[in-house]
């Protein structure tokens, strides 16, 4: 692999040579080697975590929810009760149910977390589809259980790898900004809904088996993405600090608090002036910012707080002016 990458960087920085004239030094194509290792190393570990999160789901619906016709909270719950009323195949349904948060997470979130979701879920559609999984138990209790764990990792795994295989988490964000009422409240009246109508439509024992399973499902995910909060305070020490904060707000376009401070270290307590960077971000986009703070100081102290709301400020991205 490093002698394939190696190969790589060597043919393109001769090109860029030959096209602008400039001579290129070893530095600069051992970090440009460095950068692409790292882009393909997070490519590949996404791929993993979603891959692993779209089995487990696969796994929560075919061997539990299906079977026992159990529904779960979300866009899932949505596609779920939709199947058990009109006797439409589960997997048409989780894409035309995720269609509208797909379009919404590419105008809320960035068009490469819109691919990914819109790839996952459609991997997951055909994984329903085509594949069989044997029936666990028919203890209701614990398909409940289970079904929500199971199905709760895989949307957890998802979101570790950048993508969400339920759309919910993208309307709660956008909902959150649009009209200034928390995440967690969004989700809350979005799932009271769905309960209600399986309620009505179901019966009433279905929708309380439901709402364990909810839970088991939204605790599994809080536990796999290591992290209950919606948003996430981090504190960036770096002597890059400046290309640290002209990339959280040129490429992410986040608004940061720049504080002066002084970094010690070393036996005789050496002591250095530095810049320190603050930055609020949704833990949707954990992943990239960790990348893109590797990439230019792989030795950056990174510090990530649990935020329970925020107001004001530039928590969401700023429009660019043209």
């Amino acid at each position: 692999m490093n002698k394939l990458l190696s190969r790589i960087i060597e043919t393109s920085v001769i090109n860029r040579r030959r096209e602008s004239k400039e001579q290129y030094s070893s530095f600069e194509k051992a970090k440009e080697f460095r950068l692409l290792k790292i882009d393909l190393g997070r490519v590949v570990k996404d791929i993993i975590l979603i891959s692993l999160g779209i089995m487990s789901a696969a796994i929560g619906l075919k061997s539990f929810l299906l079977p026992a016709k159990f529904i779960d909270g979300g866009a899932t719950g949505i596609a779920l009760l939709l199947s058990e009323l009109t006797k439409i195949e589960l997997a048409s349904l989780l894409i035309l149910v995720n269609i509208p948060f797909v379009v919404l997470g590419y105008h809320v979130i960035s068009k490469k977390f819109a691919i990914k979701t819109g790839i996952a879920i459609a991997v997951l559609a055909i994984v329903t589809h085509l594949f069989s999984f044997p029936e666990i138990t028919h203890d209701k209790l614990l398909v409940s259980i289970f079904g929500g764990f199971f199905l709760g990792a895989g949307i957890g795994f998802s979101v570790r790898g950048g993508a969400v295989i339920d759309g919910t988490e993208v309307l709660a964000i956008y909902v959150s900004r649009k009209f200034g009422v928390t995440m967690g409240d969004v989700i809350i009246g979005f799932n009271v809904l769905i309960f209600s109508v399986a309620a009505y439509t179901l019966t009433i024992e279905t929708a309380l088996y439901s709402m364990i399973t909810y839970l088991a499902a939204s605790k599994t995910i809080d536990f796999v993405v290591e992290g209950i909060d919606e948003y996430i305070g981090i504190t960036v020490i770096s002597s890059h600090s400046e290309e640290i904060r002209e990339m959280i707000t040129t490429n992410m376009h986040k608004g940061v608090t720049v504080y002066k401070g002084k970094r010690g270290f070393g036996k005789h307590g050496h002591v250095d002036d530095l810049d320190i960077i603050y930055t609020i971000i949704t833990r949707l986009e954990i992943s990239k910012i960790n990348t893109e703070i590797e990439k230019i100081d792989p030795n950056a102290f990174v510090v990530m707080t649990s935020v329970k709301d925020t107001r004001g400020g530039m928590v969401k991205k700023r429009r660019l002016k043209h």
